[in-house]
C-alpha cells in the first residue's frame, strides 16, 4: 500500500515574512516531500514566495476557519493529496522525518481522521495548555485524545469529504474541537503524537475583549451544535464557573458574558447532536463532553 500524499497549507496576514520564509525552508526541507503547498493570504497580500507553492490571496480576513477552507479548496482542485498538514506561519518544522512518520501513522490505520503535533518552544518546552487531555502533566505522553491543536496537525482528507470542513461561522477559537467531536462521531481516531514537534515561539494567549467574548460566544455555540439535549446546560454551567476563576479582569468578565450571550441568542446551524456512544467513548479518552 502506497503512503498517504501529503499536502500543506498554511495561513498568513502578511506580518511574519521571515517567519513564513523560514517554515516554508523546513517544508522543503522534508524527507518525504510535500505533493502540494499552498499558502493563503487571509486579507492581505503575499509576500514572494517560491515557485512551488500555490497563492490564494483572499479579499477580507474570514478567520482561521474560512481561511482553511479556502486552503482546502485549492488543495481540492489538484485532486492529488491524502492528508493535509496545517501549520502556523510562525512555526517551524525541526525534523525532517515529520511528513515521514505522519504518513506511516496515516498508512497504518484507515480511521485515524486527525493526528496532533507538540508544541515546543526553542527550549523544547511545551505549554500545558497546549496539551490536548485533561491530565497535562507530561507532555511526552501521546495517544487517543478528543480535541488537537490548531497550530500544527494533519488531516485525512477522506475524513474531511465525510464530515465537512471547518466551521466557518466561528471566526477563530474552538474549532478545533467543533472538528474534532464530528470526526469522533462519525467514527475517526484523534491521536496526538508527541514525536512531531512543531517548534514555536513561547506564547500567551491575547487576552483582549474579543478574544473573551469569540471564546464564550463558540462555547456555546459548540454545546448547542453538538451535544445532547442533557448535557448543554451541565457543560455551559461548568464551562461558567472555569472562566469566573481563571478571568482576572471586570473587562473581561464582562465581554465573556456578552459573548455567552450571544452565544445563546444567535443559531450557528446545523444542530447534529452526537450520539450517546462517542459521549461514552470520549469519556473512555479521559474527557467527557462537559469540561
Amino acid at each position: 500500500m502506497r503512503h498517504p500524499r501529503v499536502g500543506v497549507a498554511i495561513l498568513t496576514m502578511g506580518t511574519r515574512p521571515a517567519e513564513l520564509a523560514d517554515l516554508l525552508a523546513s517544508v522543503a526541507g522534508q524527507n518525504t516531500p510535500a505533493t502540494r503547498v499552498v499558502v493563503v493570504g487571509n486579507g492581505s497580500p503575499l509576500p514572494s514566495l517560491p515557485e512551488w507553492v500555490a497563492r490564494v490571496e483572499l479579499p477580507e480576513n474570514l478567520g482561521v476557519a474560512g481561511g482553511r477552507n479556502a486552503a482546502l479548496a485549492r488543495l481540492r482542485e489538484f485532486g492529488d493529496v491524502d492528508v493535509v498538514v496545517d501549520l502556523d506561519d510562525d512555526g517551524l518544522l525541526i525534523s525532517p522525518e515529520v511528513f515521514t512518520r505522519l504518513a506511516e501513522l496515516y498508512a497504518a490505520d484507515q480511521q485515524l481522521g486527525v493526528v496532533g503535533f507538540r508544541i515546543a518552544d526553542e527550549q523544547g518546552r511545551t505549554q500545558r495548555r497546549h496539551v490536548p487531555r485533561l491530565r497535562a502533566a507530561d507532555p511526552m505522553r501521546g495517544g487517543l485524545v478528543t480535541t488537537f491543536l490548531g497550530g500544527g496537525h494533519g488531516l485525512s482528507m477522506r475524513m474531511l469529504d465525510q464530515i465537512g470542513g471547518w466551521p466557518e461561522p466561528f471566526f477563530y477559537a474552538h474549532e478545533e474541537t467543533d472538528l474534532a467531536w464530528r470526526a469522533l462521531d462519525a467514527g475517526w481516531k484523534v491521536l496526538y503524537e508527541p514525536e512531531l514537534v512543531l517548534q514555536h515561539p513561547w506564547t500567551s494567549p491575547t487576552r483582549h475583549a474579543v478574544f473573551h467574548r469569540m471564546v464564550a460566544r463558540n462555547r456555546v455555540w459548540l454545546a448547542k451544535r453538538h451535544l445532547p439535549a442533557l448535557l448543554v446546560p451541565v457543560y455551559l454551567a461548568v464551562w461558567t464557573v472555569m472562566a469566573m476563576a481563571r478571568t482576572r479582569s471586570g473587562a473581561g468578565l464582562r465581554a465573556w458574558f456578552g459573548g455567552f450571550a450571544e452565544g445563546l441568542r444567535t443559531p450557528c446551524p446545523p444542530r447534529r447532536p452526537m450520539r450517546w456512544s462517542t459521549v461514552w467513548r470520549m469519556t473512555c479518552l479521559g474527557r467527557p463532553p462537559v469540561v
